[in-house]
């Protein structure tokens, strides 16, 4: 079966692979091997490939650059879709910037800030896609993806395209509609402000210096893991609890910032989960709070 699939992603305009393991593909460095990896090199071959994939009911998995993501050590058996800067061309008319979505969204920042157009300084040092952050409603600083977002093209498993507006997008905390149904942001469109390049670059800068400076990206993680219990931080939960440097296996919690957990070299998804559940546990029976988190998990099960 799978040789069939492999012989029809081998016909469209992309990079296919075997058994490619996912850990090259996330910030955590975790996650097992995909039965077939498919990086589309347009768009075009993209709907191909998700036309295909509908009409034949084969399992598949859409992956940027694999941040706020954790993955089964025992990989992915279908699909795994990546998007890359194959598919990251921008354009910017007047204040308004359309973008594909395998753009990198650190890289994106920095470029608009030095065309004056401000909006995107939130985004410094966020280690994911324009795709990857629509799907979660990525943010920081007091801003979010739904701050900027006019618009989002997604394909859809049938093959069709529909550009959804912001308001109808349901973002809130961390979530959009994405979350919830099937589909692709393939690109979308912001509406950014004017304002001095050299005031924007500045933000960009502190914003870049703040997440160097209380972040531990010497190591590899995801981000942040945990959605904040408000009205308290979870970061200082955990803190407080005791557990900064608490490990499990491979997995630890971050001596710079609690609510970071990092691979110390060997971890596994089964080390991050046990530590997840052991913070969880620990955080409620010291203060009644349910610590939910904000890492899409694939392939794990109890």
């Amino acid at each position: 079966m799978m040789e069939n699939i492999k012989k029809y992603f081998e016909r469209l305009e992309g990079s296919v692979i075997e058994g490619e393991p996912l850990k090259n593909h996330t910030t955590w460095k975790i996650g097992g091997p995909a039965a077939l990896f498919f990086e589309p090199y347009t768009v075009d071959a993209l709907k191909q490939a998700i036309a295909y994939i509908n009409k034949e009911n084969i399992p598949w998995f859409p992956l940027g650059r694999g941040s706020n993501l954790l993955i089964s050590d025992k990989g992915i058996n279908g699909v795994v879709i990546k998007l890359s800067e194959k598919l990251s061309d921008y354009s910017v008319q007047g204040t308004t910037l359309r973008v594909g979505a395998g753009y990198s969204l650190i890289k994106l920042a920095t470029i608009i800030s030095k065309k004056g157009l401000s909006g995107l300084e939130f985004a410094a040092g966020i280690p994911g896609t324009v795709g990857g952050a629509i799907f979660m409603n990525a943010g920081a600083h007091g801003s979010d993806m739904s701050n900027i977002l006019i618009r989002a093209h997604i394909l859809y498993p049938d093959g069709t395209f529909k550009w959804i507006n912001c308001d109808k997008m349901s973002f809130s905390y961390r979530t959009s509609r994405l979350q919830s149904e099937e589909g692709i942001v393939v690109e979308a469109e912001f509406e950014l402000n004017e304002g001095d390049p050299e005031t924007i670059k500045q933000e960009l800068q502190k914003n870049k210096d703040y997440r160097r400076d209380t972040q531990p990206w010497n190591f590899p993680c995801c981000g942040s893991v945990f959605r904040n219990p408000l009205p308290y931080y979870a970061g200082q939960l955990i803190e407080k609890s005791g557990l900064k440097g608490y490990s499990i296996g491979g997995a630890q919690v971050s001596e710079v910032h609690a609510n970071f957990i990092v691979n110390k070299g060997d971890a596994t998804s089964k080390d991050v989960i046990d530590l997840i559940k052991h913070i969880q546990k620990t955080i409620f029976e010291k203060y009644e709070v349910k610590m939910e988190t904000e890492v899409e998990q694939v392939g794990i099960t109890d």
